[in-house]
């Protein structure tokens, strides 16, 4: 079997199998089934994903390759903030379209360690920096991208799961709630120190442009500074 040949029926069993998974009343699949759909032997599946678990690491990972290409290539506007509530947005459209697929990327696994989930991540941390930039965050971009993540995959796996516990707006509250704690547009601030509001503006401006007045250990030791600074005056958890 070439590399080329290999990679084309991995691509086929994952599109197999998702495709399983999208028509399954319980969110699984059939090993068999996919190797039917694929027109390959069960050995075949194991030489390629090691077994079952493997092979749904493997889709759910290019569940995630395609949502963070689809991430990647959202427009920008000058708003960074609208940008952020249509990322949330987009994200909850994505879970309402694929729900057995989004369940399987998002759920905890025990052997998944995703490089494109990763990516989601960063991709929404740099939205955020951003956003800070233009003083519009109360907190460090990596916290708030750690809070808002949470909140969007929750709320998107509880809509899936059980759609007549919750409300229809649950989706706009809870973002409402989330963003209102970590943007100063979208109600009081949390953080009141103004030297800490200036650290953290200073050091999102910085990562995005840069500076040539310093050198790039004194650009890192500044760094380091405004992110000591940023943290020491961070809200407290009650």
């Amino acid at each position: 079997m070439t590399v080329t040949d290999s990679t084309d029926l991995r691509s086929a069993m994952i599109t197999a199998a998702e495709r399983q998974l999208a028509a399954s009343a319980g969110n699984d699949i059939s090993t068999r089934a996919v190797c039917d759909a694929a027109g390959v032997t069960q050995p075949v599946l194991y030489r390629l994903f090691g077994d079952k678990e493997g092979l749904l690491d493997a889709v759910a990972e290019h569940g995630f390759e395609r949502y963070a290409a689809s991430k990647a290539a959202q427009p920008r506007t000058t708003d960074p903030v609208a940008d952020l509530l249509a990322g949330w947005d987009n994200h909850m459209d994505f879970a309402r379209r694929n729900p057995a697929l989004y369940q399987l990327m998002f759920a905890p696994r025990p052997r998944s360690n995703s490089a494109a989930r990763r990516r989601v991540f960063e991709l929404l941390e740099d939205g955020l920096v951003r956003c800070a930039a233009v003083g519009a965050l109360t907190v460090e971009p990596k916290v708030a991208a750690q809070l808002i993540l949470s909140a969007n995959v929750g709320v998107a796996l509880n809509l899936i799961a059980q759609p007549d516990l919750f409300d229809a707006k649950l989706s706009h509250r809870m973002r409402d709630a989330v963003f209102g704690t970590v943007l100063t547009e979208s109600g009081p601030p949390v953080r009141t120190d103004p030297v800490g509001a200036a650290a953290v503006r200073l050091r999102a401006q910085l990562s995005l442009t840069g500076t040539a007045t310093l050198e790039p250990a004194e650009t890192a030791l500044l760094d380091r500074w405004l992110e000591r600074i940023a943290g020491a005056t961070a809200p407290e958890e009650h």
